[in-house]
């Protein structure tokens, strides 16, 4: 009865301890974050953004009244500054975002202005609450105009998506070229691209970004990062080569390849299994010298539609080494249709890769009839 009196008393005293040290811990733990952020933004003189208090985010969004979209990292509210000016206010859920991805965003956003990236106003760190102040963009992410062609209210031509397609590839080559660091994106997909009221895109959301010194090319991660479909297979599997800016050239390629079909890379449901993935079709289509048509495309379109192919293809190449950098890119696309070839055919796995396609045989093609190699001479992956 002892024992069993003594036991109890222990667990009445001790239970409460272990949770006052559970709390503990975990306040620690959440303190050293914002700590860490208030660090990083005493430290980097740098940053240009506005720093606003959480009392200004609910007046400038009106209490959070109007909403337009959510994601993994939160939700994005439309809002208005004194000046008048709208803007997209992301407010990052404190139990999915971690202060890594809010530093991510301001070190790397922050400091860049370019027609053809999406414009940090200003951020708001109080405790837990973090949020993100961007240019409002008015005609939302491009996704909805990629794969809502047949819908008029969403429609835009082929000549559209093309100039638009020469926008991003230049967001992305500034982030490569144009900084005092190169900034590696690691997530260019169409969500990701955000169109202004004259449809000019620019490049967003940066939680997963990487710096770089410009005379460095290969980065190290711990884990893979970004989403499935715009993945290059380096960050995967290794034994393919290393994870480089190559990366964003990959994802660009297969953002490219839908803009130009107006549909979705992978479909499960399509009629012909050999168009499942439609990149594999297109690749066997276009070197057989055959035409991919495009339902609604005038000639002139589809002739475009090819070339936009071609250069996707060019970037999705298996091999980081085999990939243009994206001013080759940008050279590509301004580039005549004649001029352009076809490049070897990528493959998803490295298993796929024949034995003589496992050296580096980089400048073994050229992009265009020149003998120009697709890989700068002073470039290295």
């Amino acid at each position: 009865m002892l024992l069993g009196l003594f036991s109890g008393v222990k667990f009445v005293l001790g239970a409460p301890c272990i949770i006052v040290l559970l709390i503990y811990k975990w306040r620690r733990k959440h303190l050293s974050v914002y700590d860490g952020i208030e660090d990083f933004l005493r430290s980097d003189n740098s940053i240009m953004p506005i720093r606003y208090s959480y009392k200004d985010i609910k007046k400038i969004t009106e209490q959070f009244k109007t909403k337009l979209g959510s994601g993994g990292y939160g939700s994005v509210f439309k809002g208005k500054l004194r000046s008048g000016r709208l803007v997209a206010v992301k407010l990052l859920d404190k139990g999915k975002s971690n202060g890594q991805d809010f530093v991510n965003e301001v070190a790397t956003i922050g400091r860049i202005h370019h027609v053809n990236v999406v414009h940090l106003i200003g951020f708001c760190v109080e405790g837990s609450k973090r949020a993100l102040i961007y240019e409002f963009m008015p005609n939302g992410s491009l996704e909805k105009y990629i794969y809502s062609h047949t819908d008029e209210k969403y429609s835009l031509s082929c000549e559209k998506l093309y100039v638009i397609s020469l926008g991003v590839a230049r967001g992305i080559e500034y982030l490569h070229n144009g900084c005092n660091m190169k900034i590696l994106h690691f997530d260019i997909k169409p969500h990701n691209i955000l169109l202004d009221e004259n449809f000019n895109p620019k490049v967003s959301d940066f939680r997963l970004a990487r710096l770089c010194p410009t005379n460095k090319s290969i980065v190290s991660l711990t884990a893979a990062r970004g989403t499935i479909g715009y993945m290059a297979p380096e960050l995967f599997y290794r034994n393919v080569g290393t994870i480089s800016y190559k990366a964003d050239v990959y994802s660009f390629g297969m953002l490219l390849m839908e803009m130009a079909s107006r549909r979705k890379n992978l479909n499960a449901l399509a009629e012909q299994s050999n168009q499942i993935y439609f990149p594999f079709w297109v690749y066997d289509q276009l070197n057989d010298g055959m035409e991919v048509t495009i339902e609604n495309d005038t000639n002139q379109e589809m002739k475009l539609a090819k070339k936009m192919m071609i250069v996707a293809l060019w970037c999705i190449q298996t091999k980081p080494s085999d990939r243009p950098s994206m001013n080759k890119v940008l050279e590509m696309l301004e580039e005549d249709d004649e001029d352009l070839k076809m490049p070897n055919k990528p493959y998803l796995y490295p298993q796929d890769l024949s034995s003589k396609d496992v050296g580096d045989d980089s400048t073994g093609r050229s992009w265009s009839s020149s003998s120009t190699s697709i890989i700068d001479s002073k470039e290295t992956t």
